[in-house]
């Protein structure tokens, strides 16, 4: 499993250090250490190796490596984004079946969901909300802040509509399908219209995590219709769509969906300072630098907001990352490596890397700055939580190679430290494509794509999209 990728930067002088040297360097002298990217994305690949297999649990918080009994946080799973960053790498990094046990967690998840959303919100279908665990759990969270959010159980689906997207199996598809359905169910059945704008949209929910002043100055978290669940519903309506029309099922149902889009509200709204609002309301954050940034889930992981197909909200997701600032626990850092990744800002994206990999000693539950990595490089929060190190792998990823767009794409957020030359063989892009390529001075000089069956395919590489055929695998 391990071999199916292959990554060289190149490699500096202070590659003959041990590990916790090189860390201490890093981050002023990262051009005499090149080969510490490649290092710790491949080190990204073998903890997912090492967490799970076809039939075992995917991945939580701490994964195998939680040394003590009563872990942080439970070591649950939690659906706001620490499960789904668990496996976003794991596509790209071409260790496709590891995707497969969260596949199974989510559906045993679906009879329980199924008597949550019926009791809570007397609705269709299933819901999970920010917490799940090995019992099957879908209820709200312990405060209505934070576990009133409805966009656990969509969030999870496009998780496993990524297996699809990368493997087009056809077979694991059909097996999904009730899953997914009924997750688009429940949003179809407990939407309700917005009086003021008449869109449709979830209600009671939350903005993961963050909470917001309303105009008596007092502060709240509940709303109606926060951007990240408008985001969510569009993803999910269209893939289930999409999905429907490969099957040749549920031409009623996904007629129904069709029309519902017409009411989701726009993926993003642009505020009058610039920024991707957070709430259908332009209110004010109480926490402007808050670790979670949901509202830009259309950044990534959906691809709804992409510099060549809406460059303005992609402006506007830039100016959402400024205000964020560049701090925070390890996966907070990692995912807005991911969103400068998508943004197609590698230099920023790099910077992000690099704050991933401050080395600390702290073990203290930590909510704001100050994440980073251990001598041992598993993420620091602070404490140990392993969805950083798989954040930043997703990330180096993504700044490799994308293909949301329509497209397959090389290169597209190289950093300035990765250009002088790389190699790399075995990524995987959408469309169960194996990419190899060569680059020198930030230029692709060899590549080579290949698939099961040949076939064409859009490929961006040096700034110019062309149509290729595949070679066979």
């Amino acid at each position: 499993m391990f071999n199916r990728l292959k990554i060289n930067l190149g490699e500096g002088e202070a590659a003959k250090q041990p590990t916790d040297v090189r860390l201490d360097h890093f981050y002023k002298d990262y051009k005499n250490d090149v080969s510490l990217s490649a290092l710790f994305f491949q080190f990204g690949r073998y903890l997912s190796i090492s967490s799970t297999r076809v039939g075992l649990l995917p991945p939580n918080l701490q994964g195998l490596w939680a040394n003590q009994i009563n872990t942080p946080w439970n070591g649950d799973y939690h659906l706001d984004v620490n499960v789904q960053m668990n496996h976003f790498a794991i596509e790209p990094a071409n260790l496709s079946e590891l995707n497969l046990p969260l596949a199974e967690l989510v559906r045993n998840l679906t009879e329980h969901g199924a008597k949550t959303a019926k009791a809570y919100y007397n609705a269709d279908g299933w819901i999970a909300h920010v917490i799940t665990n090995v019992w099957g759990f879908t209820e709200p969270g312990e405060s209505a802040s934070w576990g009133a959010s409805n966009a656990g159980s969509g969030w999870l689906c496009s998780n496993l509509w990524d297996h699809f997207a990368y493997s087009r199996d056809l077979k694991y598809l059909k097996s999904i399908y009730p899953i997914l359905k009924g997750s688009a169910a429940f949003y179809q059945s407990a939407l309700i219209k917005d009086p003021k704008t008449g869109w449709l949209v979830t209600s009671p929910s939350v903005s993961p995590e963050n909470s917001f002043y309303m105009p008596n100055g007092k502060t709240a978290s509940i709303s109606m219709g926060p951007t990240i669940d408008n985001q969510i519903v569009r993803e999910l309506f269209n893939n289930v769509i999409t999905a429907a029309k490969l099957l040749k099922v549920d031409v009623s149902f996904s007629a129904s969906l069709q029309e519902k889009l017409k009411s989701i509200p726009p993926v993003g709204v642009i505020s009058k300072d610039g920024r991707i609002q957070e709430w259908l309301e332009d209110y004010k954050e109480t926490d402007p630098q808050h670790r979670h940034i949901s509202h830009l889930y259309g950044v990534y992981p959906a691809g709804l907001i992409t510099p060549n197909s809406t460059p303005a909200l992609a402006e506007a997701a830039k100016k959402t990352l400024e205000v964020r600032g560049d701090d925070g626990p390890s996966w907070s850092i990692a995912y807005k490596q991911l969103f400068w990744a998508r943004l197609q800002d590698g230099n920023r994206a790099f910077k992000l890397f690099r704050e991933i990999l401050k080395p600390t000693l702290r073990t203290d539950i930590n909510y704001g700055a100050g994440g980073g990595v251990y001598p041992n490089m598993l993420s620091a929060g602070p404490p140990f939580q392993i969805d950083g190190n798989f954040g930043a792998a997703a990330g180096i990823a993504e700044m490799l190679i994308q293909s949301h767009d329509g497209f397959i794409e090389l290169l597209p957020a190289i950093p300035d430290a990765w250009k002088a030359f790389g190699e790399i063989q075995g990524l995987k892009a959408r469309g169960n494509f194996a990419v190899d390529m060569n680059w020198k001075d930030g230029k692709i000089t060899a590549y080579k794509i290949a698939s099961a069956m040949p076939q064409k395919v859009k490929v961006k590489i040096n700034g110019k999209v062309s149509t290729i055929t595949s070679v066979k695998f």
